[in-house]
């Protein structure tokens, strides 16, 4: 960045008069970006949610685990999961044991609307395995609770 003084003009032989230099920073293109940037990251923020979506059924009690164990998960549509990779169900087993190992727990999750026939044959697959099935659920809120048990 370059300064002239005089205005620019060469004549020395005159009196030396200083012009006001320019030393702030131009933030004008600086907050250009940063709106830009905003703006991109509000309109692709919904998309950045990672995971299945899977409404697990609300119960009265609960436990919070904090196992790290394999996730297998049943879809409302009836497609099957095993931490976050589609997978079959005759191939379950041993997907499970050839990623995680021999003779683990599983963590199933599973849809509240799935239909009970698909789910009991997962939970057949996982028995076949020899897996221990802890299932995931939701705890029932305080307005749950009042409004599903007053008749």
């Amino acid at each position: 960045m370059a300064f002239s003084y005089n205005g620019g003009s060469n004549f020395s032989g005159r009196r030396f008069r200083a012009t006001s230099t320019l030393s702030e920073i131009n933030v004008v293109p600086l907050v250009d970006v940063v709106l830009v940037l905003l703006v991109i990251f509000m309109l692709t923020a919904h998309v950045m949610e990672f995971g299945l979506e899977v409404e697990v059924p609300k119960v009265r009690q609960s436990r919070d685990s904090a196992q790290e164990l394999p996730v297998v998960t049943l879809t409302r549509d009836g497609r099957l999961f095993l931490n976050e990779q589609e997978v079959n169900i005759n191939e379950l087993g041993a997907a499970i044991e050839k990623r995680f190992g021999k003779g683990q727990a599983v963590y199933l999750r599973a849809d509240k609307e799935i239909v009970w026939d698909v789910m009991a044959q997962v939970i057949s697959a996982l028995g076949e395995a020899q897996m221990k099935i802890n299932t995931v659920t939701q705890p029932l809120d305080a307005a749950d609770q009042s409004s599903r048990f007053r008749r």
